[in-house]
């Protein structure tokens, strides 16, 4: 009884911890789910160019915010120092870079050319397809929903395909690179300010190149297409911050449980600008395609939901 009260003194007391974490994962994927009206304002740029841009200035927000944490923890950069010193974890995030990379050009590619639901398909699928990896790459068992949950996914590819005309890749990147992208970074163990600043700076050299390159042709569009353009180009690596920033106030507050709700609020905010803001065609088929993923993410999250309350003692005995 003691324990019981000690521990609802200590849940009410973390209370105003709680809701401030839940404020500032509604406000990453919120503002996840409001990019394509950002990138769609980049249009004239093309995909290439605004991914370069967004990787030069993401890096040099990531070192201020590397600084002024390094300045509050007394650390300065000596974390990043340390990673830097791991051959393991430098080239796990160099393979994370690669992945994020093909990630945020497939994302912006599919918003600048009329594709906006099929970006949101992709981060809906996400769920199910980092079970599959789960199982490919760690040779984890899945629980009988957690099958009836992909096979809902599989089933929902092939019907968008028909849908569509053509295998919606454009989704099909999106949910295995930023899955894969996890499973990366779960396996580097970096913390995520230092991890997405050594990302940012492994696709420098890069990057810069390649805007060098279209600015001495002459097809870049930072000079060209007026001071209004060029702020837009350069507040593309704020935009990406600061959600991270937000969703790492959140991941230290609330529960993974609460997290997955929550980041379903990207897609379905992607996917109402597609339809409502964009006026993108919904075919029957797409309605049933994206109806059959939803089932899937519904089989899949009600399944977690019951697992992560199953009491300790009805647990299966792990294995010695």
């Amino acid at each position: 009884m003691v324990s019981s009260v000690a521990g609802q003194r200590a849940d009410t007391d973390n209370f105003p911890e709680y809701r401030r974490g839940v404020v500032l994962g509604a406000t990453a994927y919120g503002l996840w789910g409001l990019f394509p009206l950002y990138w769609t304002l980049l249009g004239s740029a093309g995909a290439l160019e605004t991914l370069a841009h967004r990787m030069v200035w993401s890096l040099v927000v990531m070192v201020g915010v590397l600084w002024w944490l390094g300045r509050r923890r007394g650390t300065g950069f000596a974390p990043v120092r340390a990673v830097l010193a791991s051959r393991r974890k430098l080239g796990l995030l160099a393979v994370a870079a690669v992945l994020i990379a093909f990630n945020w050009g497939a994302y912006i590619w599919g918003v600048n050319h009329g594709r906006v639901v099929e970006t949101a398909l992709g981060y809906f699928t996400g769920p199910l397809v980092s079970v599959l990896i789960g199982v490919l790459l760690l040779g984890e068992k899945l629980r009988t929903w957690q099958w009836v949950a992909v096979g809902l996914g599989a089933v929902a590819v092939v019907v968008l395909a028909i849908g569509y005309g053509q295998v919606p890749w454009v989704a099909l990147i999106l949910a295995f690179s930023f899955s894969t992208y996890g499973l990366v970074k779960k396996l580097a163990g970096v913390d995520a300010f230092e991890s997405v600043a050594i990302e940012a700076g492994i696709t420098l050299v890069p990057a810069l190149a390649y805007l060098c390159l279209l600015e001495a042709s002459g097809s870049g569009t930072f000079f060209s297409l007026g001071v209004g353009h060029a702020l837009l180009l350069v507040g593309g690596g704020v935009v990406s911050t600061f959600p991270l920033l937000a969703f790492g106030g959140a991941a230290v507050r609330i529960p993974l449980s609460m997290i997955g709700l929550l980041q379903y609020l990207a897609p379905v905010l992607q996917f109402a600008f597609g339809v409502l803001v964009f006026h993108e065609q919904m075919p029957p088929e797409r309605w049933l395609g994206f109806a059959i993923v939803w089932l899937g993410l519904v089989v899949l999250t009600t399944d977690g939901m019951r697992r992560s309350r199953t009491p300790r003692a009805l647990e299966p005995p792990r294995p010695a």
